[in-house]
């Protein structure tokens, strides 16, 4: 069994460590806060937020919930916005009032978002007005009972916020029509809650703190239960990791990826917070350009992405101009980075791109490359202290060094399970507490671990998982297509896109019609990038579609 033992000589990092120092996230958060009180926390479209004022509107959100809400510990809170200042403060207003936050990706369609908020039983949204429309849409089939809305100045101070708002929604056209009857502007959330006082009540490591909703390994949406245990463990982990390069005092982070996404979550959000860095939030990591000016704006010392991202910025043309001096980490997740991409990362950058592995059911982080790497080697790294991995085939047996088999994860970073489904549960773990992955993996003499192939079909669309079936069951439901299958094909910008092979049902039926249906019910990186008709598809003895033989 191949556990953390080869990572002490790699670069000082103990096979064990102890991961029950904080009970919660909210007391790792208080002690952030009064430890580093003067320190920028936070810095959006120019706008900063010190450890103190974090921490104040974190407590005026909590009296919000609390208070005036009357909400008890566990209630389920739902954020829905991408990385601005509005976010952190939610999340651990959220948190330190007991409650548990289930976040969702705002670009979801109106049919994703019902589904994730009927399941999880959200009682609170808190959503960036952009996407309100959709909320609006399905807020009423669902149990949500108060929606919060915010605007992207609202935090930016009046007279940047005021032409924030303005450019957003009156010159740029960025926000639909939408009427939710009763819903409380963030401002106002965040004055109700300055009326009222804030307690936190007690919080242990088997309390959840997130339902963190993902397709696992079989490709239906669930939420991974993480408890405050597993999300404080794998930032422990990280901390323990990062700690022989860290420099407490002077660490600036640059988040473009979404803090709603697990792995920005943990390792940006929580890891950087314990040790009073600076977060640089990049609200549209889309916009390249945009990016490259906050890179030259700020001495950042870590970045963290996928590798659409580092290709993207490598192909800008004024990316090579940065002063890259103070960068000290750069970590690639999410999806498999590229040779070809740590190659040139490293000759513009001067520095390696380090590349970690993880899913959502374990908080995320499970292995990762030693810091001191000095090339890229294609693995995904040595286990985390405190983790287990294995590697078993068909029946459950321990394979042999350098045969593939499916990458099996213990340790305390490791979901509790799938919310309110069981029998999902039982499928994801073996019978002696093993996370299988789904993930085909092979291991080397020296400990350190390659991916080698998914025994699932998903799709890595820019590091979000994307699974055939939801897409299929989509296209079920065009009149004009009698059958498909979702496969992947390469994609030079996103890694993988979508492509669907479609019979017809109706004759006349078109690509762009697909593309359509589905744009009206996936979200926008869900949605298929080819179509291909045929008369009919490959399938198994049993009817079902062979996905192998389409690819």
């Amino acid at each position: 069994m191949q556990s953390a033992q080869s990572v002490a000589s790699s670069h000082a990092v103990p096979t064990r460590i102890d991961v029950e120092v904080f009970s919660s996230i909210p007391e790792m958060f208080e002690r952030s806060v009064a430890a580093f009180r003067e320190r920028v926390a936070y810095v959006n479209m120019g706008r900063s937020l010190t450890y103190d004022d974090l921490g104040a509107k974190a407590r005026d959100f909590a009296a919000f919930l609390q208070g005036h809400l009357g909400l008890p510990k566990g209630t389920r809170v739902a954020l829905m916005m991408p990385n601005l200042l509005q976010y952190p403060v939610a999340l651990f207003g959220t948190l330190r009032a007991g409650c548990i936050v289930v976040n969702c990706n705002p670009l979801y369609s109106a049919r994703e978002l019902e589904h994730q908020l009927a399941d999880s039983g959200a009682e609170v949204v808190v959503v960036l007005e952009n996407f309100a429309h959709v909320v609006a849409e399905v807020v009423g089939r669902t149990g949500v009972k108060t929606v919060v809305v915010t605007r992207v100045g609202d935090l930016l101070g009046a007279a940047k916020g005021a032409l924030a708002n303005f450019m957003v929604k009156r010159v740029k056209k960025m926000v639909r029509p939408w009427d939710i009857p009763g819903h409380v502007p963030f401002a106002r959330a965040l004055a109700h809650g300055a009326r009222h006082a804030s307690e936190m009540p007690e919080l242990e490591r088997d309390d959840l703190a997130f339902l963190q909703y993902t397709g696992g390994t079989t490709g239906s949406p669930k939420g991974a239960m993480l408890t405050h245990g597993n999300v404080m463990a794998n930032m422990l982990q990280g901390h323990a990791w990062l700690e022989p390069v860290l420099r407490d005092t002077k660490e600036t982070i640059l988040t473009a990826l979404p803090l709603y996404h697990i792995f920005a979550l943990t390792a940006n959000c929580l890891t950087f917070l314990k040790i009073g860095a600076t977060n640089v939030l990049v609200t549209n990591p889309r916009d390249i350009s945009g990016l490259v000016k906050t890179l030259r704006k700020y001495r950042f010392t870590t970045v963290t992405g996928v590798n659409t991202l580092f290709n993207a910025l490598l192909h800008h043309p004024k990316f090579s101009e940065i002063d890259f001096s103070a960068l000290r980490i750069s970590l690639g997740g999410g999806m498999a980075v590229q040779s070809a991409v740590a190659a040139k990362w490293k000759a513009v950058t001067g520095r390696p791109l380090i590349e970690a592995y993880g899913m959502t059911e374990a908080s995320p982080c499970v292995t990762m490359n030693p810091l001191d790497a000095r090339e890229f080697n294609g693995s995904i790294g040595l286990p985390f202290p405190n983790t287990e991995v294995v590697i078993r085939d068909e029946e459950g047996r321990d394979v042999p060094m350098g045969e593939p088999g499916e990458l099996c994860v213990r340790g305390p970073q490791v979901m509790r399970g799938y919310w309110n489904n069981p029998e999902e549960t039982r499928a994801a773990m073996t019978h002696d507490g093993f996370l299988k992955t789904g993930d085909i993996a092979r291991v080397d003499a020296a400990g350190y671990y390659y991916i080698v192939d998914r025994k699932k079909d998903m799709i890595n669309v820019s590091g979000f998982n994307v699974f055939p079936t939801e897409i299929e069951e989509v296209l079920a439901d065009h009149p004009g297509i009698l059958e498909a299958g979702a496969i992947s094909v390469p994609d030079e910008h996103s890694g993988e896109k979508v492509k669907v092979v479609v019979v017809r049902k109706d004759p006349t039926l078109d690509a762009e019609s697909v593309v359509e249906h589905c744009r009206r019910n996936l979200a926008a990186y869900k949605v298929p990038r080819v179509v291909e008709f045929r008369t009919e598809l490959p399938k198994t003895n049993i009817g079902k579609i062979l996905r192998r033989a389409l690819r």
